[in-house]
């Protein structure tokens, strides 16, 4: 499949490039602790968890039952874990091995 990103340029490669010298956790929270808010590491944090119990198939109400993140934004990373570019399911999968 020939996915076009939303967004793509030089800074973000150069990020993104960044992203892959990390070397350990460690390293990822004193990297992110500068580079985002204390609330956007948490909502990342949330994104991929509820991505996680979609991947393990839990309802909605299974997944706002174990999170308390709101049916809405459950529907929002749904859709990108349906019918984004991969990326979620991706990563899951990395994590399981």
């Amino acid at each position: 499949m020939d996915y076009r990103y939303k967004v793509q340029n030089d800074e973000i490669d150069k990020l993104f490039e960044a992203l892959l010298k990390l070397e350990n956790v460690e390293e990822c929270y004193k990297f992110f602790e500068d580079l985002c808010t204390i609330n956007e590491i948490e909502a990342f944090g949330q994104r991929l968890a509820v991505a996680k119990l979609l991947h393990q198939k839990n309802t909605y109400q299974e997944i706002e039952k174990k999170t308390g993140i709101s049916a809405a934004t459950i529907s929002k990373i749904s859709k990108s874990y349906m019918y984004g570019p991969g990326g979620y399911k991706m990563i899951i999968e990395k994590l399981e091995k």
